[in-house]
């Protein structure tokens, strides 16, 4: 009984074995009636392409909109609250009417300064204005100061509203500015579509 199993295989090997004629196609007719294959339609091809086109375009929408370097935002005046306010008096304090020519600039300057639209393209313009805005901010400051030292006189209620004019004209020719900034964009952007 000791036989030399590879002895066993090569004879296997050397025979064939004949099957009968339409064994394969009859086979695999029952292997198709058993387990049919389903075909996927073009329109299933359709809907996986479109499927990734919309992820695609909301990530390149969440980049756009939501980049890491988000520009810094415009600093809003403030002319103080009762525990910020130095000692002695502003502006408003002087009169009603001062307060509400104090009040209209400071609200103008604050609602251009929230309507300002910084991206990429005009940041170092909008960089510019706010340094000049800040550095009228430390004056309208010193010229505060002036006001409670000497005392309020007309030359220094002057400057103050002067100062505030400043700031409001200044905001305003930014945005002239960046809207000029964005037509001429939009103008390339239409003439090289063209």
């Amino acid at each position: 009984m000791a036989q030399d199993l590879r002895e066993l295989f090569k004879k296997e090997n050397d025979k064939k074995h004949l099957m009968k004629k339409g064994h394969e196609e009859r086979f695999l007719q029952r292997l198709d009636k058993e387990l049919p294959q389903a075909r996927r339609s073009t329109f299933y091809f359709i809907k996986i392409a479109a499927s990734i086109l919309v992820l695609f375009s909301l990530g390149i929408y969440s980049y756009i909109n939501y980049k890491s370097d988000v520009p810094q935002q415009p600093v809003v005046v403030d002319i103080g609250t009762e525990d910020s306010k130095p000692q002695g008096y502003s502006l408003g304090d002087l009169s009603p009417d001062l307060k509400k020519v104090e009040n209209y600039y400071v609200a103008n300057i604050n609602l251009e300064l929230s309507r300002l639209e910084v991206s990429g393209e005009n940041k170092a313009l909008v960089d510019d204005y706010m340094k000049r805005l800040s550095e009228l901010d430390e004056e309208y400051k010193m010229l505060n100061i002036e006001l409670n030292e000497i005392g309020p006189n007309d030359q220094t209620i002057s400057a103050l509203i002067r100062n505030l004019q400043l700031r409001l004209q200044l905001l305003q020719k930014l945005k002239q500015k960046l809207n000029q900034l964005k037509s001429s964009e939009n103008e390339q952007v239409t003439s090289n579509s063209v």
